[in-house]
């Protein structure tokens, strides 16, 4: 059997990064940055009120305390966006908003909370030193500053900062669309009776949902029978659309497994047994030279752990991203565990953090490939190594975090 370091190895040696496309930000949310963006002008660009209140000289206010308070004159109002030139002299201040351009000749802003409010005259009953309350022109961001590096996935606070910048749009590696099909007869839509020898179809939604976790874009395609002619041409008409197409069922050794059959001789697909356990029978391969195209396992859980060993690195290769599993700590053994030899076996597990940041983790008590519930009830999975048959409470393991 192949080692699963070596089928994701040959899996990585064939994606290669979508091309990066130039997006309006509305629509470049999820994607990674493929240029590095600098700042044209410094942020922010000119000294401003980070409080409502009023612009003052603080020397004017040095004094000022509840018992002694200083009376100044009000000479306008400065509101966020005005463009006058404004400027103030000893003995005067300006009311002045959250944002609005620090006036000529102020040094402080007193918050209005310290005040009575005034208008025309303002009595202020608290001191205020020099830069108070002041946002200072360039302390955030300075004018050439690299504000984004390329390789880096954008969310919303990186989306927020293109903005500030001015961009409108920007380069960047677009999430990869994937394409999700169940093949097999007995798969019915959920929502439909289930008749003898049925069952409801819950891995496309499974792999539609973790393709979004893993940052692409799923598209459900929904259920295939078990003919060769439907699984072939529902497969071929993704080809124009879709980054990575993911089927589920129909790969091992069965007489019927259409997928394997419908697909061997294609382009570079190949179905190997992989050394692991769940998850041993495996499809991949690259169809019109570009799309990869992973079948994996019927089984719910062989198909889920599949998909986070080897689809999920796949979908961050693409997006120029380290391909990279989920995040794996170590974690102690509350219990002992057994596991075949010569097998990467995953178990479903329960991972928990003391209070002294030490990690343990518990292995579910259902590990069969089919059972879906000890995989919902699960936050992690145990990585068992190809050598390791046996381990006891309080050896340490490696252990994937689920999302």
């Amino acid at each position: 059997m192949k080692r699963v370091d070596e089928h994701l190895a040959d899996i990585l040696g064939s994606v290669r990064e979508l091309p990066p496309l130039e997006l309006a930000l509305s629509e470049a949310s999820g994607g990674v940055l493929a240029e590095p963006v600098t700042a044209p002008v410094d942020l922010p660009p000119f000294d401003n009120s980070a409080m409502d209140g009023y612009a003052v000289l603080a020397a004017d206010v040095a004094a000022a305390s509840e018992t002694s308070p200083v009376n100044l004159s009000v000479v306008g109002d400065i509101a966020a966006g005005d463009q006058g030139a404004y400027g103030i002299a000893p003995g005067l201040c300006a009311r002045i908003m959250t944002g609005a351009p620090l006036p000529g000749g102020a040094d402080a802003i007193v918050p209005v909370e310290w005040t009575d409010g005034g208008t025309a005259r303002v009595t202020i009953r608290r001191a205020a030193t020099p830069g108070h309350y002041i946002r200072r022109a360039g302390e955030d961001v300075t004018a050439g500053q690299t504000v984004l590096p390329a390789g880096i996935r954008l969310g919303a606070a990186q989306i927020g900062m293109l903005a500030a910048v001015g961009r409108a749009r920007v380069l960047v590696r677009p999430r990869p669309r994937v394409a999700v099909l169940s093949t097999g007869s007995e798969l019915v839509e959920p929502g439909r009776p289930v008749g003898p020898g049925q069952i409801w179809d819950s891995n496309s939604f499974a792999l539609t949902a973790a393709v979004t976790e893993a940052g692409g874009v799923g598209f459900r395609k929904g259920t295939v029978g078990d003919d060769p002619r439907e699984v072939l041409t529902t497969i071929e008409e993704q080809l124009a659309d879709a980054d990575l197409i993911i089927t589920s069922g129909g790969v091992s050794m069965g007489a019927r497994d259409v997928v394997k059959e419908v697909l061997s001789g294609l382009g570079t697909m190949r179905f190997e047994k992989v050394a692991m356990r769940p998850g041993k029978p495996q499809g991949f391969g690259l169809l019109d030279d570009r799309v990869p195209v992973f079948t994996l396992p019927g089984n719910p859980v062989s198909a889920y752990v599949s998909f986070q060993v080897f689809v999920r690195p796949a979908l961050r290769a693409l997006q120029g991203l380290p391909p990279a599993p989920p995040r794996t700590v170590r974690a102690r053994l509350a219990v002992p565990i057994t596991s075949p030899e010569g097998l990467r076996h995953y178990l479903r597990a329960e991972l928990s953090t003391d209070d002294d940041g030490d990690h343990q983790v518990v292995p579910a008590e259902a590990q069969g490939s089919h059972q879906v519930f000890a995989l919902a009830s699960s936050n992690a999975l145990i990585v068992l190594p190809e050598d390791v048959t046996e381990l006891q409470p309080g050896d340490t393991v490696d252990v994937l975090e689920l999302p």
